[in-house]
C-alpha cells in the first residue's frame, strides 16, 4: 500500500533547483529545474471551447446543488502509477468527452462533474487554479453558525451565497506573451516564477520537463490580478547586474566552472528571497484527492493584509517531493474580505467579540464589512448605526 504524503505545511521546493532569471520589459521569468525526474507522473493539457463552464460541486451532474460557475479554457489530466514506473504519454488518446455541453456557438456552456474527477485507469481530470478559487470562494461560505440579532434573514439562511471573484487572464498582462515566446526553455526545466515589476505574481511546476514543455504557454490561459496588469505597464525590470561573475577570482577552467557555480548559487539564492511572500509562509491547507503515493492539496498562505498573499493548489509526493504547483496572488482586496471572513469565523461571527480580537470598535469592524461587499450580511439598523 502507497504511503501517504504529508500535508504541506509550507511551499517548499523540493528535489527542484532556481536557475538564474530571464528579463523582458517588466516581466521577469525565473526558471524551476528538476534535480531527478521521475517517468510515474504525467500531465496532458484537455483544451475547452465553451464560453462558461459550471462545476456540480456535489450531488449529480444536473441536479440541485453547490456550482462553481468560471471561464475555464483547459483541464489537465493526470496519469500516474502506483509502483514508480513509467506512465507512458498518451497525448491524443486522452482528449475525450469531459462533462456535458449545453447549447452552440460562442453562448455554449460546460456542465462539468467536480472539479477533480477520477477517470479510467490511474487517471485523474482536473481543472487548475480552480481547484484553489473553488477552496477560496467556499471559505466561510456558510454565514453565521449563531442566528445573531444582527444579522440579516439572508446571511442566517444561505450564507454568503452567492459569492464571486473578479480575475485577469494572463495574455493580458503585458509583455508576458513575449516573454514566454522568446526566452529559452532549460533541457531540465519543469516550472517557472512568473513575476511582473518584480512582484511574484504566479509559481508553475509539473513533474516532467516535456509536460512542462507542453504546458510552457497555458500560462496565458491561467487567471491573475488585475493589478499585475498594470504593474506590466511600469518601466522595465533592472537586471540585477549585482549579482555576477568576479573576473578577477578566474585563472583557469576550474576557477571558471566555480564561478559559475557560485553566481548560480547566488541567483537561486536572490530569486528565492524574492519569493519569500510564497515560499516557505506558513499554509493552511486541505487534502483533495490521494492518487496512489501522490497527495493532491489546496492551500492557501496565512493571511497577512500587509503584504502578498498567495492562493495555489499542489502535488506532493510521499517523500515530500512537489510534483505539481500552482499559484495565484491574492489582491488587497481579497485579503481583506478573506481576513474579515477568518476572524468572524474564529469568534463564532460574534461581532463585538470580533472586533475585541481585532484591536478595533464594533461600527468600524461593520464599517470595514460594508466596505469589503458583506454589508448584505447585516440588517440596515445596525449598518445605520455605524455609519452615524
Amino acid at each position: 500500500m502507497a504511503k501517504r504524503a504529508p500535508p504541506m505545511r509550507d511551499v517548499a521546493l523540493h528535489g527542484i533547483e532556481i536557475a538564474p532569471s530571464q528579463v523582458r520589459g517588466a516581466i521577469r521569468l525565473v526558471p524551476l529545474l528538476r534535480r531527478s525526474v521521475k517517468e510515474d507522473l504525467r500531465f496532458l493539457k484537455r483544451s475547452y471551447q465553451e464560453a462558461a463552464t459550471v462545476v456540480s460541486l456535489d450531488g449529480e451532474l444536473l441536479a440541485p446543488g453547490v456550482k462553481y460557475i468560471s471561464y475555464v479554457p483547459h483541464g489537465l489530466v493526470v496519469s500516474w502509477s502506483d509502483d514508480g514506473t513509467p506512465v507512458a504519454a498518451f497525448g491524443a488518446q486522452m482528449s475525450r468527452p469531459d462533462g456535458k455541453r449545453i447549447g452552440r456557438g460562442p453562448c455554449a456552456v460546460r456542465i462539468a462533474h467536480r472539479m477533480v474527477k477520477r477517470e479510467e485507469g490511474n487517471r485523474l481530470r482536473m481543472l487548475p487554479l480552480h481547484v484553489a478559487m473553488e477552496g477560496f470562494l467556499a471559505l466561510c461560505f456558510d454565514g453565521p453558525d449563531v442566528a445573531w440579532s444582527e444579522y440579516s434573514k439572508q446571511a442566517i439562511s444561505t450564507g454568503l451565497s452567492p459569492r464571486w471573484e473578479r480575475v485577469a487572464p494572463g495574455y493580458l498582462v503585458p509583455g508576458l506573451a513575449d516573454a514566454l515566446r522568446v526566452f529559452e526553455i532549460h533541457d531540465r526545466q519543469v516550472g517557472v516564477l512568473v513575476f511582473v515589476a518584480d512582484a511574484l505574481a504566479s509559481a508553475f511546476v509539473v513533474s516532467h520537463p516535456e509536460d512542462y514543455r507542453a504546458l510552457h504557454r497555458s500560462i496565458l490561459e491561467d487567471f491573475f490580478g488585475e493589478l499585475m496588469i498594470h504593474y506590466g505597464l511600469l518601466p522595465p525590470t533592472g537586471h540585477l547586474s549585482t549579482l555576477g561573475m568576479d573576473a578577477a577570482r578566474v585563472r583557469d577552467a576550474s576557477d571558471l566552472i566555480a564561478e559559475v557555480e557560485r553566481m548560480r548559487a547566488e541567483w537561486a539564492s536572490f530569486h528565492g528571497f524574492m519569493a519569500e511572500g510564497l515560499l516557505g509562509r506558513p499554509l493552511s491547507s486541505k487534502q483533495v484527492y490521494q492518487a496512489g503515493p501522490f497527495a493532491l492539496q489546496r492551500f492557501m498562505t496565512d493571511l497577512r493584509p500587509s503584504e502578498e498573499n498567495h492562493v495555489g493548489e499542489a502535488i506532493v509526493r510521499d517523500d515530500g517531493e512537489l510534483e505539481y504547483l500552482k499559484t495565484y496572488r491574492l489582491s488587497a482586496a481579497q485579503t481583506r474580505r478573506a481576513f474579515l471572513l477568518l476572524q468572524l469565523a474564529k469568534h463564532h461571527w460574534n461581532l463585538d467579540a470580533t472586533a475585541a480580537g481585532m484591536a478595533t470598535t464594533r461600527d468600524d469592524l461593520v464599517k470595514r464589512l460594508s466596505a469589503a461587499g458583506f454589508g448584505y450580511l447585516l440588517k440596515e439598523h445596525v449598518l445605520k448605526a455605524a455609519r452615524a
